[in-house]
């Protein structure tokens, strides 16, 4: 099956002037200078939105910018969005110790204006920007379909459908990053700038209703051209978790045992595809498995890989095609910082040969192996020890946490790899053997485990050169191909929807077949929702919008009335509303990200400084950027709780209905 999205460039760049009118000017704080008209192009979107192809560049253009929230357009090397979900999140930290602005004091940094910048970690605005973006493109579809003739109503409404996916699927993410947020439709000719807020009740509502629709009218994959397009799979998927934030849990499971019973998809149990090895074998082999070969890019869209609902296409040699995704330097530990990380004979611990070194030996090739990490994140120790532990001990059969394959990274695996050293060739030591003084005086940047087999991408234009001496992922001309929604998830979220619905012993049945799936010998008889959460954090590293999806789950689990893992419930009407950083109260995610993460544990001492994590009971939600409120002037968007500008008496729409309705009323 053809794996390419629409090129066609001309209708790509006409569409990216045609959506900047005026529909939210406001959103990304622009002036009118926004609608001018691109003076290379005397293009008008009446007359490009008139034919059916110029509707298949809208939508090839809202499947290539969904994947910008992992990778991001701005081809940075240091820091990309997805990383900010997980430090607002039980699993990761900032980690760059070396950035002064370094995103950690998270109630002090996190304001209206802004904060630190994305190489610090912060990338909320750029969440807030890019998701009205988006917004924008899938918007076009319903602005302009009825100027287009001859279409049947079957493949008007698959349009209209693949479009209301796009919609959907960043407005969930919107009230669950935001809470209530505005609400934009369509396309308007003219600048708006008196909006209002709409509650997140009410968009809840209305994406629901154009999921329902886009799963009736939006065809299989399997009757589709291309892969990276919206398909029925991942309508149900997003129809899913529409209906478990509506509270309409049973219609929630309904339509997952479709998709895995009725869809034509499975789990992926043994190896499958292209059997793809680290680029140094002898330094660090990979026994076959089927989580390796799983997680390959180079499997993820082939027609053998059943479990794949819907993926992101990035590969490739030019931006239209790829956007970097150097994963390895990114998420990998530091282990390279010669200041850092030292043998027990004062040498730096692990050197970045290249190959054309006289120092290089091939059994010790860590560069092309496992990469050279500059952890800009780092995981937890939740992330890499506890959250392992099944029924009170690790299991050791967990294919996603096994270094005896290759799968997961251990920092003693690594060995010392400088031939003038006494320790060349033996594992590192954090401590010195007999003196016990410390070896690595950053442990946050340098010492921390990671799943290799999630961030190892082949950088085929380090490969190429003899004298590189930097293996960062998925460089252009890699493969960087991504999940978006693949099966296991389908299984969490029926577990989900189950324990909600009071079915405990079924939940469990359906994470222990994500578990078994992963070569597990622990099994659950039953499951609280927290080990539905830590299964999700264990299948779903880096797919998953991991503080989204906590949000979602918190608000869910304050409607269905259930109890948390520690026994808390929550109410509706203030789970959001809490101040401080007391270890009582909050929501479901402040109780998680405090009592698992590395928040609000007091200082840490490194080499460069000292560092206090924190995070308040009210950065559940981030602020409404500033720019927007003061760019919709004529109007009052309503500021979330706790940030400044805050005031409960904001007006805001209560149905969705009215808030479309007032899109008209421009002044």
């Amino acid at each position: 099956m053809n794996l390419s999205i629409y090129k066609n460039k001309k209708a790509l760049y006409a569409l990216t002037l045609a959506t900047a009118i005026g529909s939210a000017v406001f959103l990304s704080g622009c002036s009118k200078e926004f609608l001018k008209p691109d003076p290379l192009s005397f293009y008008e979107p009446t007359t490009t939105f008139s034919t059916e192809s110029g509707l298949q560049a809208a939508l090839a253009m809202a499947d290539r910018h969904i994947r910008t929230y992992w990778t991001s357009f701005e081809n940075r090397n240091i820091s990309v969005p997805i990383g900010t979900e997980y430090l607002f999140s039980e699993l990761s930290v900032a980690s760059k110790t070396d950035d002064a602005a370094l995103f950690a004091d998270i109630p002090t940094q996190l304001t209206p204006i802004g904060g630190p910048g994305y190489d610090a970690g912060n990338w909320t605005t750029y969440f807030w920007d890019q998701t009205y973006e988006g917004i924008k493109y899938a918007n076009t579809i319903p602005s302009f379909i009825n100027n287009v003739t001859g279409l049947d109503e079957a493949t008007k409404n698959a349009y209209l459908g693949r479009a209301y996916f796009h919609r959907a699927f960043r407005y969930l993410s919107l009230v669950f990053q935001f809470g209530d947020v505005p609400l934009v439709t369509k396309i308007l000719e003219v600048p708006k700038q008196n909006y209002r807020s709409t509650k997140r009740e009410a968009i809840l509502q209305m994406i629901t209703k154009d999921m329902e629709f886009a799963v009736q009218w939006v065809p299989e994959q399997k009757d589709m051209i291309y892969k990276g397009m919206v398909n029925k799979g991942a309508c149900r998927m997003l129809l899913i978790k529409c209906y478990l934030a509506t509270g309409q849990f049973q219609k929630a499971k309904d339509q997952a045992d479709i998709l895995i019973n009725q869809s034509g998809y499975e789990l992926m149990k043994n190896t499958f595809g292209t059997f793809v090895n680290t680029y140094s074998p002898q330094t660090w082999q990979v026994t076959r498995n089927v989580i390796w070969d799983l997680h390959r890019p180079e499997n993820k869209l082939i027609a053998a890989n059943r479990e794949v609902i819907m993926g992101m296409p990035n590969r490739g040699a030019t931006a239209e095609s790829m956007i970097e995704f150097l994963t390895l330097r990114i998420f990998g530990p530091s282990y390279t910082s010669g200041s850092d990380l030292k043998t027990p004979d004062g040498k730096q611990a692990v050197q970045n040969y290249a190959r054309n070194n006289g120092s290089y030996r091939q059994n010790y090739d860590y560069i092309r192996a496992i990469g050279r990490g500059i952890a800009t994140w780092r995981l937890t120790s939740f992330a890499t020890n506890e959250m392992w532990n099944v029924n009170g001990q690790s299991d050791l059969g967990d294919l996603r946490h096994n270094s005896t394959v290759g799968n997961w990274g251990r920092m003693d695996s690594i060995k010392y790899n400088d031939p003038t050293s006494t320790w060349f060739g033996k594992n590192l030591l954090f401590r010195h053997p007999t003196t016990g003084a410390l070896l690595c005086t950053d442990s946050l940047r340098v010492w921390f485990d990671w799943p290799h087999y999630k961030i190892y991408l082949q950088d085929v234009v380090a490969e190429a050169n003899q004298g590189a001496n930097q293996f960062n992922g998925a460089t252009n001309g890699s493969n960087a191909d991504w999940y978006l929604y693949r099966l296991a998830e389908t299984y969490l979220l029926r577990a989900e929807a189950k324990y909600y619905l009071g079915d405990a012993g079924g939940a469990a049945a359906d994470v222990n077949e994500v578990r078994k799936r992963a070569g597990c010998t622990q099994l659950y008889n039953t499951v609280t929702i927290g080990e539905i959460m830590d299964e999700r954090a264990r299948e779903l590293y880096l797919e998953e919008w991991r503080h989204m999806e906590l949000s979602r789950v918190s608000y869910c689990l304050a409607l269905s009335g259930k109890p948390d893992e520690w026994g808390n419930t929550y109410d509706v009407n203030t789970y959001d509303k809490q101040e401080g950083t007391g270890a009582a109260g909050g929501s479901y995610w402040y109780q998680r990200v405090v009592r698992y993460g590395m928040y609000n544990k007091g200082e840490i001492a490194v080499r460069p400084r000292t560092i206090n994590y924190r995070m308040a009971k009210h950065n559940l939600y981030w602020p409404i950027p500033n720019s927007a409120i003061t760019a919709n002037n004529k109007g009052q968007l309503a500021q979330n709780f706790g940030y400044d500008g805050y005031n409960a008496n904001t007006p805001k729409w209560d149905t969705w209905e009215e808030a479309v309705a007032d899109e008209a009323k421009v002044q």
